[in-house]
């Protein structure tokens, strides 16, 4: 596979580098085949068109994407943020052993080779050191292109997808006691057509969820593999979105945030998993493996902690199984310290970290203790789809993806706010205008430096955390076709 080289054009506005993707430059990769690779662009990233000579490439055109960042909002040098913005190729896979490629088969695209193009941002929010958060950003498209692969044809042809594949050429052979007992006639069966009462009916769409889905796993699963030899340390929140086919997918593992303003309304693409929002989860979890617990917490949760006073005395309490609270007779298991503790931004597992999915993190202890954190943290993505055909956009209309830093200080209708101030302040045609509204997001959110700290404009803190922002136009100049 290859691996990319973003360059990138920077405006320095005080503390403030604000990113504009310009060119991705493929670069080979020795120890890989190059079928998924990026697609060369030349000129502005705004148009991140195909390989030189391919036919297709005219038509393969990305939109002004824009990134903004400030490092721990310009208060360090020290910074875990990582980003990534790639248009890449994926060519299918050769065809199965004995069948001929027949001259139904469209779609060629790059260089004579049958594929598709989709389209790639990405924010990784780094925790307890870079590593994690570098690797992602330089292989999670990669695996998302490897995933889809298998839906070459599948997802260009509009009949309902096949239950089952035909037999890959490089599978090994079958064995004899498990050849299907059907005369062999030649013909491959045609799964597409239901033939039982039961069969689910299977969507395009759920097919390319299911390959990001997949494509998270394998890249914590790389991760996990490499973390000695490459030194990768601690872990990432990972938001992604692709663009492929007229549809938006957009990824979330962690607490970054994405949201589409489109004429003024605010439509949310991903949630936060935090302890709160995922507490059932994780309570559950340890409830049917207490051994993960250590013997030094407990699944329940308690509105604080319990003295040993308290013993014999009924106390509220929620378990998994609950939404609400009720009271229970406190009893000597229950003083040990709470799977989840705390509140809002504060709230921990096992008073450790604040975040319950994402990459890495594979060796991660509670303090002082040998006990594993990773068991309760999930790499899978929730995958919300939008799709760009269903709405006429104006070129006001944008997707934003933010880190933490960003949302931390600033809720959803006052990014809306300021995207709506300063794309109006610029000329529809004026490629620079996503990417004045990404600097002056993270201008806000960093705050100015005052006697009493970082202050925003209604003299609250500022935000301490790295700032990552990709505006990205959903129509007008530069719109996809």
């Amino acid at each position: 596979m290859g691996a990319g080289r973003v360059t990138k054009h920077l405006t320095l506005e005080g503390d403030v580098a604000s990113e504009w993707v310009a060119l991705l430059e493929p670069w080979e990769d020795p120890a890989r085949t190059p079928i998924c690779r990026q697609s060369t662009a030349r000129g502005r990233a705004t148009r991140g068109q195909g390989e030189p000579g391919s036919p297709a490439a005219p038509s393969r055109r990305c939109p002004s994407a824009s990134r903004s960042r400030v490092i721990n909002a310009g208060k360090s040098q020290h910074n875990e943020d990582q980003a990534c913005c790639e248009v890449v190729f994926v060519e299918r896979r050769p065809s199965p052993r004995g069948r001929l490629p027949s001259r139904e088969d469209g779609g060629e695209l790059d260089g004579g080779r049958k594929g598709f193009y989709f389209h790639y941002w990405a924010l990784f929010d780094g925790h307890a050191g870079s590593g994690a958060a570098v690797m992602a950003s330089k292989r999670l498209h990669l695996h998302i292109c490897e995933q889809l692969r298998d839906l070459v044809d599948i997802l260009q042809d509009p009949s309902p997808p096949p239950i089952c594949l035909p037999q890959d050429a490089r599978a090994s052979p079958v064995e004899p006691s498990r050849v299907p007992l059907a005369e062999d006639d030649g013909e491959v069966p045609n799964d597409a057509v239901p033939r039982f009462h039961l069969e689910k009916a299977v969507s395009h769409e759920s097919l390319v969820i299911g390959a990001i889905e997949n494509a998270f796993k394998h890249m914590d699963d790389q991760i996990e593999r490499e973390r000695a030899s490459q030194r990768l340390s601690g872990g990432c929140c990972a938001l992604a979105a692709v663009y492929l086919m007229g549809k938006f997918y957009v990824a979330n593992a962690g607490d970054s945030r994405a949201i589409i303003i489109r004429n003024g309304e605010i439509i949310p693409m991903s949630r936060e998993f935090t302890p709160e929002t995922e507490r059932q989860r994780l309570q559950f979890l340890a409830f049917l493996r207490p051994e993960l617990l250590g013997k030094e917490f407990t699944h329940l949760e308690f509105p604080r902690r319990i003295q040993p006073k308290e013993l014999g005395k009924k106390m509220l309490y929620r378990d998994q199984n609950m939404n609400g609270w009720a009271y229970k007779k406190i009893e000597e298991d229950d003083l040990k310290f709470p799977l989840i503790y705390g509140e809002g931004k504060k709230a921990r597992v096992m008073a450790t970290i604040g975040v319950t999915r994402g990459l890495g993190d594979h060796d991660l202890k509670v303090f002082s203790s040998n006990i594993h954190i990773k068991p309760f943290l999930s790499c899978f993505p929730e995958v919300r789809v939008y799709d760009l055909t269903q709405y006429e956009h104006c070129p006001d209309d944008v997707l934003v993806l933010g880190t933490d830093g960003l949302w931390d200080v600033t809720n959803d209708k006052e990014v809306a706010d300021v995207v709506m101030e300063v794309l109006t302040s610029y000329e529809p045609n004026d490629p620079c205008r996503y990417t004045m509204v990404a600097q002056e997001l993270v201008v806000r959110s960093r705050g100015m430096l005052k006697e009493r700290g970082w202050r925003l404009a209604n003299d609250k803190l500022g935000s301490g955390d790295d700032i990552s922002v990709f505006v990205i136009p959903l129509g007008g100049p530069g719109n996809y076709t």
